[in-house]
């Protein structure tokens, strides 16, 4: 069997367990999907995740039960018997157990926890083999929209790297659940993003690309070992936005957008780029919208 196929039986596990994750699901179910027999599913499902099944379907069963809590007034038991667990009890001792918090402890303070994101092994699949990386030669040119827009003085809580200046050399160095905690956070102004910060912001013997997330200045709530908050101040930003893509090609989908931005002239709408006063940031590209980075501006003679 070729290593693609497997990796496309994982993802075909991944993608009826996000579809059915308020039902109940057995091994049996899993594999038929997989079409694989149930101990090689098993097998393979955790060769490539690092998870059993059922470990996985924990784990993203208890992360999108805390948000239903941070974010809704339903009860804690309703929020354990929607995600399948049968008790109250049993659900706050899984709760506990991964996040180090009680449910009802967690509902009234809502520090950042470590959630479980789910990641597309197939996406793994296709950057090692960087398929679909060449494009066609007389294929159309993609649209990337442009807007300016303002940021306001803010809080950054963010985690540092050693020497990274992009994604996969952060998540080398730091790993990849970073991305988890940031996601987790009430206050949160915007989702999380990755950033590429000025020289004045990178501390030192620490890395130029960092993952966080923007909060009110007022933030106050205690961090995660490993995480601070920098002051960030009032800025503009050019937002660029690509046009919505399969999820399989967000590669390509990023590549348009770098060369969209590389090849822009802010000077023709009153603006020169200002890398050194404020981060770059790139949100995570999810197809339905396209992909979205934005870079730092400032009017041109100010």
């Amino acid at each position: 069997m070729e290593r693609k196929e497997i990796y496309e039986a994982v993802q075909r596990m991944q993608d009826y367990i996000e579809a059915h994750l308020t039902e109940k699901m057995t091994l049996a179910i899993l594999s038929r999907e997989a079409g694989f027999s149930p101990w090689h599913a098993n097998r393979k499902f955790r060769e490539l995740t690092g998870k059993t099944p059922f470990e996985y379907i924990r784990a993203l069963r208890l992360s999108r039960a805390a948000l239903t809590l941070r974010d809704s007034d339903a009860k804690v038991l309703d929020v354990a018997l929607d995600f399948e667990f049968d008790s109250h009890e049993g659900f706050t001792r899984a709760f506990s157990k991964m996040f180090g918090i009680t449910p009802k402890r967690y509902r009234v303070e809502a520090p950042p926890i470590k959630l479980f994101m789910s990641e597309r092994i197939y996406d793994y699949y296709l950057i090692m083999n960087r398929e679909g990386e060449r494009k066609m030669p007389n294929e159309r040119a993609k649209t990337v929209f442009v807007q300016v827009i303002e940021r306001p003085a803010r809080k950054l809580m963010l985690k540092r790297g050693v020497n990274a200046e992009s994604y996969y050399e952060y998540c080398d160095e730091v790993g990849c659940d970073v991305w988890g905690v940031l996601a987790s956070v009430k206050e949160a102004l915007y989702e999380p993003v990755g950033l590429w910060l000025p020289k004045k912001l990178i501390a030192a013997g620490t890395s130029k690309y960092v993952q966080g997330v923007e909060l009110p200045l007022d933030f106050q709530k205690s961090l995660p070992d490993g995480f601070e908050t920098i002051d960030l101040e009032p800025c503009k930003i050019m937002v660029f936005q690509g046009e919505p893509f399969q999820d399989e090609k967000f590669e390509e989908a990023i590549g348009d957008v770098w060369e969209a931005i590389d090849s822009y002239d802010p000077k023709i709408y009153g603006y020169e780029w200002a890398d050194d006063e404020a981060p770059r940031f790139q949100l995570e590209p999810q197809g339905y919208r396209g992909y979205i980075e934005a870079r730092p501006v400032k009017e041109i003679g100010k």
